[in-house]
């Protein structure tokens, strides 16, 4: 007969970071954050960000973003249908149509499980409603696009302020800065009745030392 031995080690799960607090997550529910990652597909041939706003558990809002497969951003509109009101367990059990949601989702997933969501220190991380602007910046994708090349170097195309009109240089042609028009903004401005030159003007800005440049070319055509 085996001598039964007890442990004494029963103190539970470690704390974990949350929305401003440290909690002891037990159950789906004790999950809280907002926060993003990124997912590829098996043949690695397109991405999604997924960024999801979790309280109690539960998903409250979701910005699923796309790029490098045309079909993707069809199961990125299912994902957008399927993920409001799931709990993190049923969304991770849920085919989300597409590799790279789904790769994604997981990633979401032990983000929050472990404690390192964005919002791990922000107190009462970001309530629900008025994730818009966090989520999407004007309710539009966060893009960055640069092509660049050995023989003429970089040129921005469009960054996280938006679509990038002018880039600013200095005397050793090195960029200091840029001139760009916010789409989200200007397409907000003109369905609010602004004539559209009148939107594209108010939804235009400068980023860096743009003003110092001693010369400015376009990124698409110089």
């Amino acid at each position: 007969m085996k001598e039964v031995i007890s442990s004494c080690a029963m103190h539970g799960p470690a704390p974990i970071p949350q929305e401003g607090r440290w909690t002891k997550a037990l159950e789906i529910r004790d999950l809280n954050g907002l926060t993003h990652g990124v997912g590829g597909c098996a043949p690695q041939q397109g991405a999604c960000k997924l960024t999801l706003n979790v309280k109690n558990g539960i998903i409250e809002e979701a910005l699923v973003e796309t790029i490098g497969c045309s079909g993707m951003t069809q199961s990125a509109a299912m994902a957008g249908e399927i993920l409001p009101g799931k709990t993190l367990l049923e969304a991770l059990n849920t085919d989300l149509v597409c590799d790279a949601i789904n790769v994604a989702m997981r990633e979401l997933f032990l983000q929050l499980a472990y404690g390192r969501s964005q919002t791990a220190f922000s107190l009462g991380g970001i309530p629900v409603g008025e994730a818009g602007e966090e989520l999407g910046k004007f309710m539009r994708s966060q893009i960055g696009t640069i092509y660049s090349s050995r023989q003429f170097g970089p040129r921005y195309l469009e960054v996280a302020e938006g679509y990038v009109l002018e880039l600013g240089l200095d005397e050793d042609k090195e960029i200091i800065g840029y001139k760009y028009v916010n789409l989200g903004k200007m397409m907000v401005f003109i369905r609010d009745g602004l004539p559209p030159e009148s939107a594209y003007e108010k939804a235009t800005g400068t980023y860096g030392r743009f003003s110092e440049a001693l010369k400015v070319i376009d990124p698409r055509k110089s």
